[in-house]
């Protein structure tokens, strides 16, 4: 029996599964394709949520610590895998910003270096932007990585460990529970069973725990992207524009997204959203018009309320947590959110208080 089971191969069940197990923990990991191939792999890796300033203190800090930590953690698992995620920080630059003060405000109390610059300095940094931008929010300590790579790299590390075990390909059918304690999850033609079991499945958490009697507000929201075939150089850093953005890849790709749609566990991509997302890259970054659309995708991602997620122990189950429900800033607060399951499963002192974030208020359902 292992001493930890993690129902979902994401980044953050991943990273959760390395920080159990360099703990002395033996862990099993079940996930139902493959590792760090669903919303962790269709985002596009921005180290930071859109506009930070328009979301709850609860997020703030999960972004914080994550976004502090990032770089050892890129530069840990080059070192142990030699596979670069391509962790680049070289700042966001936000354009048409109708609420500018609250961000300045936000930035003065947080202590982030965010600041107002003008149409030279955009175009020094970006040359290629659309013309006619008289200034922008600049946000140089923002990062970005190549989240397909992190996923690989968080892979290849688990590997290294003989202490975890890891399982694809498993789709778990039921979790075997009685008075309060989950005795065993039935997968793919066997039983697995853990002192702790974590629920860390994404958008799927909601349907298991619906399963076990207890509401939440996890659902799937859909996102789609695309990705541009485009010269090294073109543009160089995130650029963020009425919620749309441009990300630049090493070899000169560029990632454009995306939309937001609630449409169950639909990830078919859509001519209306290729077109709405080329037609705001173009806008954005009109040489662009000259490269070719790689490809064009679609996740889902764990919706929630406020974007808060929810990670503790779950009501009425001595030995059931959960971590899931941090909607579009699951890669962005991995760490953090790592760091709030581990404490609590280790009984360590917290670095992050766990409280707004506990499943206290939930109620198992009629």
């Amino acid at each position: 029996m292992s001493d930890f089971l993690i129902l979902g191969g994401g980044v953050i069940g991943m990273m959760l599964a390395r920080e159990l197990a360099d703990a002395g923990a033996d862990v099993t990991l079940v996930e139902r394709g493959e590792c760090a191939r669903e919303s962790s792999w269709a985002g596009g890796g921005i180290v930071s949520p859109l506009y930070p300033w328009r979301y709850p203190p609860e997020i703030t800090a999960l972004a914080a610590y994550a976004q502090d930590y990032y770089p050892q953690l890129a530069a840990t698992l080059l070192e142990e895998t030699g596979i670069d995620s391509e962790f680049c920080a070289k700042g966001l630059l936000f354009l048409r910003v109708p609420d500018q003060q609250d961000a300045l405000d936000w930035a003065k109390r947080e202590q982030r270096d965010l600041q107002i610059v003008d149409a030279s300095f955009l175009y020094d940094k970006e040359p290629d932007v659309a013309p006619g931008f008289k200034e922008a929010l600049w946000m140089p300590g923002v990062a970005s990585v190549r989240n397909p790579r992190l996923g690989q790299a968080l892979k290849a590390s688990l590997k290294l460990r003989s202490n975890i075990r890891i399982l694809e390909d498993t789709e778990i059918k039921r979790i075997y529970h009685d008075e309060g304690e989950v005795l065993g999850v039935e997968g793919k033609q066997m039983i697995f069973s853990a002192r702790r079991t974590i629920l860390c499945a994404g958008a799927w958490t909601g349907g298991l725990l619906q399963d076990l009697g207890v509401k939440t507000a996890i659902k799937p929201v859909r996102g789609q992207m695309i990705l541009f075939k485009a010269s090294p150089g073109l543009v160089n850093r995130v650029v963020l524009m009425d919620g749309r953005y441009l990300i630049p890849r090493r070899d000169g790709r560029i990632l454009a997204g995306s939309t937001l749609e609630y449409v169950g566990f639909d990830k078919h991509t859509t001519e209306d959203a290729l077109i709405s997302l080329r037609d705001t890259a173009y806008q954005l970054l009109p040489r662009l018009r000259d490269y070719e659309i790689e490809h064009h995708w679609a996740g889902l991602r764990p919706g929630s309320i406020d974007g808060i997620p929810l990670m503790g122990e779950v009501p009425g189950f001595r030995n059931l947590f959960v971590s899931a429900g941090h909607f579009r800033n699951g890669l962005v607060l991995a760490p953090a959110a790592t760091r709030v399951m581990v404490d609590q499963l280790l009984k360590r002192p917290p670095v992050i208080d766990p409280a707004p974030y506990s499943l206290s208020s939930l109620s198992k359902a009629s």
